[in-house]
């Protein structure tokens, strides 16, 4: 399995334990969650249930031939409630350790909304002194955190911990492409992202081109229709959700652009990109250094495969179909570098933080990200690609990242300086570059003489 270590030490050391655990496992899908709870219970005695969307009587039919096979070796019948399944796991706990996975448990509280007080009642009463593991896991983020995790919920006071599996960042999704240079491994994630089912969905032997062709552009491939997917199964009206994330992938960030390009109130809009937000698709920032509720705020979308996808094939479906695949593929290839810019300032982001993890910045950043607002040496607008400042506010690190098929010219370099500017109670500067394709002899010499760090693609890779 690739990456994950630290995900697995947490549930190693929940195992560990001799005490009654509770932990609470939850993200989006196809982040990989099973994954990585399959590999945790191939190291352990575990029992294994996986909820599907069937009625209560049928769920728990197949929780007690589960939980009978693992403790008896045979299936006799089906409990006839739930307090007498989970008295039976209890009474086991006597003797031995038991973990106790439930992969999808929205899908069991959804068919039985009293479950969860059944099994407030159960660890209150019982399993509090018992030798338990209990994990519970699901896809469906806002209701893992609101309805399980709320202070609402039966069940709060009772977890002992909880777990946001995340995407894996671009140095973890080079593992999937061993073979690939430098430049590939980050395109394949600017397309893909961090999302371990996708990833796998590229032919680490197939070339960039070849795997658009043959799992983007074809019709039937699981990433053809991928979002669109997802979206029916997790929302009642995907045309309204499809229209925003078109609208933001092609550079609508602000309501209330967002609410003109696709004709809707701005009103409804915000409602349906609070949806989006609860399920890890969409985000808001604002410029490094302002506070969350800054009326600079921008939305974008989280998941790069999806920004791909709504921007090239949401958009030019019908263009592409009668395009042909080649010819298809041809444009996107071309797009690719501007493509990258943006997707190329996160990457460069998670690198700084990477660093600042290892100790090997001037300081370890207290706040991190792009910024963007009015540079009052230039009275107009400017940003900065990356800005990070430490706790004090007196130290800062600039960071300029291109995406380009020719050397960073002077010009970019002094773009940067200029942007410092806007800046003048940071006392101590630190300016880095990151450019694709080198930079030209006259700023190589500027930045020996300035002390700025003139950064490529391969340092990316070598933390």
């Amino acid at each position: 399995m690739i990456g994950r270590k630290d995900e697995m030490e947490r549930l190693e050391s929940l195992y560990q334990s001799d005490k009654f655990e509770f932990m609470i496992m939850y993200g989006r899908r196809r982040v990989g969650k099973t994954t990585i709870l399959q590999e945790f219970a191939g190291k352990h005695k575990s029992i294994f249930f996986s909820a599907q969307e069937k009625n209560d009587t049928l769920n728990r039919t197949d929780f007690s031939e589960t939980v009978q096979r693992y403790f008896e070796a045979d299936y006799m019948s089906a409990f006839p409630d739930w307090k007498t399944a989970l008295d039976y796991v209890g009474r086991r706990a006597d003797s031995e350790r038991i973990v106790l996975i439930v992969d999808e448990f929205p899908f069991m509280a959804a068919a039985n909304p009293s479950l969860k007080s059944i099994l407030q009642h159960q660890i209150d009463h019982d399993w509090k002194n018992k030798n338990i593991l209990l994990i519970l896991c699901g896809s469906s983020v806002s209701f893992m955190v609101n309805e399980v995790m709320g202070y609402k919920s039966p069940l709060y006071g009772r977890i002992t911990g909880s777990m946001e599996i995340a995407p894996f960042d671009y140095l973890e999704s080079a593992e999937f492409f061993p073979d690939y240079s430098e430049e590939d491994k980050l395109i394949a994630y600017g397309i893909l992202g961090g999302v371990p089912r996708y990833l796998n969905a590229f032919d680490p032997t197939a070339s960039i081109r070849g795997n658009i062709e043959k799992e983007l552009l074809t019709n039937g491939a699981f990433l053809y229709d991928e979002p669109q997917t997802l979206l029916r199964m997790e929302l009642r009206e995907p045309l309204v959700y499809n229209s925003i994330l078109e609208a933001v992938s092609n550079g609508c960030n602000r309501i209330i652009d967002i609410s003109n390009r696709i004709h809707e109130e701005k009103s409804k809009c915000s409602k349906y990109m609070l949806t989006l937000q609860s399920i890890r698709l969409l985000e808001k920032r604002v410029p490094c250094g302002e506070p969350t509720e800054s009326k600079k705020g921008i939305y974008e979308i989280t998941d790069n495969y999806y920004r791909f996808w709504y921007r090239h094939i949401f958009t030019n479906q019908s263009y592409y179909g009668m395009l042909g695949i080649e010819k298809a593929c041809e444009e996107i290839i071309q797009g690719l570098n501007d493509y990258m810019g943006p997707v190329f300032e996160q990457i460069c982001r998670q690198y700084l933080v990477r660093l600042a993890k290892a100790g090997k910045l001037p300081f370890v950043p207290y706040k991190i990200g792009k910024w963007w607002g009015t540079n009052p040496k230039l009275k107009q607008q400017d940003d900065v690609d990356v800005l990070a400042f430490d706790r004090s506010g007196t130290k800062a690190i600039l960071c300029e990242c291109k995406f380009r098929n020719r050397p960073m010219p002077m010009e970019e370099y002094e773009d940067l300086l200029d942007a410092a500017e806007a800046f003048p109670e940071v006392k101590e500067k630190y300016l880095i570059f990151i450019s694709k394709s080198g930079y030209t002899a006259a700023v190589k010499r500027r930045a020996q003489k300035e002390g700025a760090r003139l950064l490529t693609l391969k340092d990316l890779f070598e933390i």
